[in-house]
């Protein structure tokens, strides 16, 4: 049985408020098994059983969205992905020394040269990012919200993203992704 984690983009920001036993309910009423929720911000990980990642994505989309009453974006990986994710080293330690969290933005798909290229120049000075295989890994100068990063820029170019920090995703892919049976 295949092993996912899905990441969902907006759960608990503004007027939407789910808890984390609401958001699991709604997941294994799409056919998900032994699903598990990390944090209040639409981290899920379920198995999958005999369904192909490719629908996953599109099956979670429409029942939430039918389910919640809003558009989900969702971004599905499998553990392996999220485990190499987790083991990526985008920046130096000297670059990490004295920045900000590292944060993960999860893509829909891997963006192509044009994209890449858009992306990497909305860089600012104070910000390093670095892609990687259906990821853009950001390194702030200091908090994410102080950041003159223009995201609305880099979803132009990118198409949907959602942010996680490096930190979050090794704690998932460390629970759940840790031995090889489990990605």
């Amino acid at each position: 049985m295949a092993r996912y984690a899905a990441f969902l983009k907006g759960m608990n920001l503004g007027g939407r408020r789910i808890s984390n036993a609401d958001l699991r309910a709604a997941v294994e009423s799409l056919g998900l098994g032994d699903v598990e929720t990390f944090r209040a911000s639409g981290n899920v990980v379920f198995d999958a059983g005999r369904r192909a990642e490719g629908s996953l994505q599109r099956l979670l989309e429409t029942g939430l969205r039918e389910r919640l009453g809003y558009e989900v974006a969702t971004f599905v990986r499998s553990g392996a992905e999220l485990s190499a994710i987790a083991g990526a080293a985008p920046f130096s330690e000297k670059q990490l020394a004295g920045a900000g969290k590292l944060q993960v933005a999860l893509l829909g798909a891997r963006p192509a040269a044009k994209a890449r290229r858009e992306a990497l120049a909305l860089a600012v000075e104070s910000d390093l990012l670095s892609f990687g295989e259906r990821e853009l890994f950001w390194l702030p100068a200091g908090g994410v919200s102080e950041s003159p990063l223009d995201w609305r820029a880099l979803e132009r170019a990118l198409g949907a993203t959602t942010v996680r920090t490096m930190g979050t995703v090794e704690q998932i892919a460390a629970r759940w992704f840790a031995s090889p049976e489990r990605t």
